[in-house]
């Protein structure tokens, strides 16, 4: 009998792209390969495989000892054993405390084939592999029916090859890759996978998804990971990657905050004010569940990240008046007497029923009646202050007039009218008049934005807030401003702050084609990056958040809007791109635009576009205008658009689809 010696030669693997972590281990006779995956679409399902295999022609039995660290005990769940179900252990249990005072305690109900002691490869044996499934649902009837659903595709010998085509089907979907950088090619797969792994497949509708915490699901009571709370991250780092690639994945994300919004204006009320002002941490109920307080008081801005991502999202799904117009006239022309008016609008208005119907317009409209009761008046500057807040710097906690903190509250105020004409309702018409008169600090001598007021150049900054003004919230300023803005706090950022911090810093240097200073901020990433699985933490010596998903929206941030240019803009998609000699290519597959799917191939020289799926209405054609040439391509599907690199623009052909039809008619 061989048993595998501790001396043997060991491999750990994450073949990320399949969505498995591998440990190999192999002796000179033996390899013993362990897997673990989350199953992509049965996603209450995880799978242990063990597989023995001889290396050589012998007869000899191999035993492979068995140790598991799992016991049927958590300091935050009270498991009890229940009978046992198809031959393996079932436990069940509730949260020993409630999310917030009078909150109903969460269950857990989970379903697992035990590990035996040890498991052997019989002498006639060439290879043997044995599989261990288990089951997480929060009722009993649904994780024994997950847990049968999983033994069945065991039967049908399915249970592996429906997760590896789930996945090949993501990668085909949407996927960026650097052809001429390995290095970058891993990390980026990596980090699509983790953010991947923690949204729903676009399948599922069969449990209700609370939202993306920097760390991922909670870790128990380490207290590092943010116990799996909802923060600025899931607006501000991970949402608009996930934006441009699955608009329905964040609507998903976005409706989490519709469905919270009550508690939000419970928590506005509280404090004396109107609207809705969101809590810094959340979870279930949408009610504050920091465990310091100053951060649920002071930390405001999230309601404004949180309106600057529906903002977003309206811009790149929305379809605008004039195409609702084009087609009354289109099915005028024809005569389809079978469609009617109300039924072009639901075409045209699909996505703004998410506005209309959905929560989404109560959302913005709180958002921008919370800001306007939260400024107050200078008298002596005539502006609108906001007075004792946190910046997104945490090193200060109680500044006047935090320069972000002002952008987005005038961005809320501002998007709330301009959605509220759109919808036909009226907003107070104050909205704007506050929104022109918040103060967003600037020092004309330095040319510069102070991050409050009263900063003083030199003072240490925790994180990205001010670089953040330029990308993403794209306030207007020159490119001389965006520059001394990025070396003023540079220089003074905490050099081992959080991982998605230098992100921003690469994308503002690509901004203004600084590709030496942008390489030198985005390979800052690379420290927080954790071998062999790829898994990020949230300072660059391995402390904090694990598995940082923030770290991981930034960088995918710096590759999909910075090296791209890509901006989401009103009414067009801008484009600006370059890329480093040593990136060769970067393609990227599944950019979603007003309905249509494109794939880009950007090289040194030259951009290529190509229209792989068209939304399905010839008036919502799209065509690239370039900024310098001001040539026009039109996007026909699997034609391919190239030309030399320089900035431009996606947009609808409307104006002259409109004058075209117009003339027919």
């Amino acid at each position: 009998v061989s048993r595998i010696p501790f001396t043997s030669c060991i491999m750990i693997a994450a073949f990320l792209s399949l969505g498995v972590f591998s440990c190999i281990i192999e002796t000179q006779n033996f390899r013993m390969i362990q897997q673990i995956f989350a199953h992509r679409t049965q996603i209450h399902l995880m799978v242990l495989t063990i597989t023995l295999e001889r290396l050589t022609i012998s007869k000899e039995q191999c035993t492979v000892q068995i140790k598991s660290s799992f016991v049927p005990h958590s300091q935050n769940i009270d498991f009890v054993s229940g009978p046992d179900f198809m031959g393996a252990k079932y436990i069940h249990g509730q949260t020993l405390t409630p999310e917030v005072k009078g909150a109903a305690r969460q269950s857990v109900h989970m379903i697992s084939v035990p590990l035996p002691e040890s498991l052997t490869l019989l002498p006639e044996q060439q290879r043997n592999s044995w599989l261990f499934l288990t089951a997480l649902a929060s009722t009993e009837e649904q994780v024994k029916a997950c847990f049968m659903e999983g033994q069945s595709l065991i039967q049908l010998d399915q249970l592996y090859s429906s997760h590896a085509a789930a996945w090949a089907a993501v990668w085909k979907q949407s996927c960026i890759s650097a052809k001429g950088c390995r290095k970058l090619n891993k990390a980026l797969y990596g980090c699509l996978y983790y953010l991947l792994s923690a949204l729903p497949p676009l399948t599922s509708t069969d449990f209700h998804y609370v939202g993306l915490s920097p760390g991922g699901l909670s870790n128990g009571g380490k207290g590092e990971d943010y116990h799996g709370h909802i923060l600025w991250d899931q607006e501000t780092w991970m949402f608009p990657s996930i934006l441009v690639f699955y608009p329905e994945l964040a609507r998903i994300l976005l409706k989490n905050r519709v469905q919270t919004l009550p508690a939000a204006k419970i928590i506005a009320g509280q404090q004396g004010y109107r609207g809705a002002k969101y809590p810094w941490e959340s979870a279930v109920t949408g009610f504050e569940v920091c465990d310091e307080v100053v951060y649920g008081l002071k930390e405001i801005h999230i309601s404004g990240d949180i309106s600057f991502a529906f903002q977003q999202y309206f811009y790149i799904t929305q379809f605008s008046i004039l195409r609702l117009q084009l087609l009354k006239l289109h099915y005028a022309y024809w005569e389809i007497r079978s469609i009617t008016v109300c039924n072009l609008e639901m075409l045209a208005f699909k996505d703004l029923e998410f506005f209309q119907k959905d929560g989404g317009w109560y959302v913005v409209n709180s958002i921008a009646e919370f800001w306007s009761s939260r400024v107050t008046w200078n008298t002596l500057e005539e502006c609108y202050d906001i007075k004792g807040i946190m910046p997104p710097d945490e090193y200060q906690s109680d500044v006047t007039n935090s320069a972000y903190t002002a952008v987005v509250a005038k961005y809320s105020l501002q998007f709330a009218t301009e959605l509220g004409s759109r919808l036909k309702v009226t907003v107070p018409s104050k909205w704007m008049k506050i929104a022109e008169k918040i103060k967003v600090p600037f020092d004309p001598l330095k040319q510069y934005h102070p991050e409050f007021d009263g900063y003083k150049s030199g003072m240490v900054v925790k994180q990205a807030d001010v670089v953040l003004l330029g990308y993403p919230l794209m306030y207007p300023m020159s490119s001389q401003v965006r520059k001394n803005d990025l070396v003023m706090y540079e220089g003074v950022t905490a050099q081992d702050g959080p991982a998605m911090t230098w992100s921003m810093f690469a994308i503002g240097w690509l901004e203004l084609k600084n590709i030496t200073q942008a390489q030198h901020q985005f390979n800052k990433c690379y420290s927080h990056i954790q071998e062999p699985f790829k898994v990020w933490s949230e300072n660059p010596d391995g402390s904090g958040a694990v598995n940082f998903l923030t770290g991981m929206g930034g960088f995918l941030q710096t590759v999909l809007f910075g090296y791209t240019g890509f901006r989401i803009m009103k009414s067009y998609l801008c484009f600006d791109p370059i890329i480093p000699e040593d990136m060769g290519e970067l393609w990227i597959t599944g950019i979603k635009y007003l309905g249509n799917e494109l794939h880009f191939q950007f090289s040194t020289q030259q951009v290529t576009i190509v229209l792989i799926r068209p939304c399905g209405f010839q008036h919502s054609a799209l065509e690239v205008v370039l900024s310098d040439s001001g040539k026009k391509f039109a996007l026909i599907k699997g034609q391919p658009v190239t030309f030399f690199l320089e900035p431009g623009m996606i947009r609808r052909k409307c104006a002259a689809a409109s004058s075209v039809l117009s003339n027919k008619l």
